[in-house]
This record gives C-alpha cells, structure tokens and sequence, in this order.
C-alpha cells in the first residue's frame, strides 16, 4: 500500500511561486511513475507533469512549460513541483499520484494511488 503527503500549496499574488512537495511511503518508488495533477470543482482531473523512474520527465502540460519544473528525489522518496509566474488559471487543488513499477499512463484512472491535494490559490 502506498502513501502519499502533499504539502506546499497556499495562495499567492499572480506572478508569484510556489513549490509544492508529495512524499511517497510503503513503495518500491524507484520503477514508479510519479505525477502532478490539478482539478477544480466541477471539472476533470488535469495531468499536469510526470515522471518515471528513471527521473525522466514524460509529460508537461503546454499550460504550464517554462513555468513549472517537475523533480524528484528517490533518495526521499519525493516528487516537487516548483510553480513560477502563477496565474490566476493556475489555481487548482494539486494532487500527487503513483502508478508502481510501470510506465507513465496519460489518463488520470491508471493512476492507483493518490494524496490528499493541496490547495494553489492565485489571486
């Protein structure tokens, strides 16, 4: 079974940055693809960056290139996103996910583990 604990979201001025972190517990975490989604209410979950395990990124949303970075750290079991020049459609409640010992699906469903989001707001 695998934990997830995201932390780092918050509300911030248009312009502004954020880094949000997601720390993985209870799984091999070094074959896993680890990724970043966003979702507001009434809306589906949005890919945002993911990585495999290998420290390749997959995926960045076009949205977000050039302001977001996707990174981890497997030595602490870690995935960041460090979120520069934020927007007002930015804002979002951001969640990790892990899909172990595979490749990087594209759609949110072939994701089995999840954390509890942490909530980016830009005013």
């Amino acid at each position: 079974h695998v934990q997830l604990v995201e932390s780092g979201g918050g509300s911030v001025q248009a312009g502004g940055s954020l880094r949000l972190s997601c720390v993985a517990s209870g799984a091999t975490f070094l074959a896993d693809c680890m990724g970043w989604f966003r979702q507001n209410p009434g809306q589906e979950r949005e890919r945002v960056a993911t990585m495999d395990g290998y420290g390749r990124v997959v995926f960045i949303h076009p949205a977000v290139e050039g302001r977001f970075t996707v990174t981890r750290d497997n030595n602490k079991k870690a995935l960041y996103l460090q979120m520069d020049r934020l927007t007002p459609g930015d804002s979002a409640m951001y969640y990790c996910a892990v899909r172990l010992n595979s490749g990087c699906p594209t759609l949110a469903k072939d994701f089995a583990f999840w954390g509890q989001g942490t909530q980016v707001t830009v005013s």
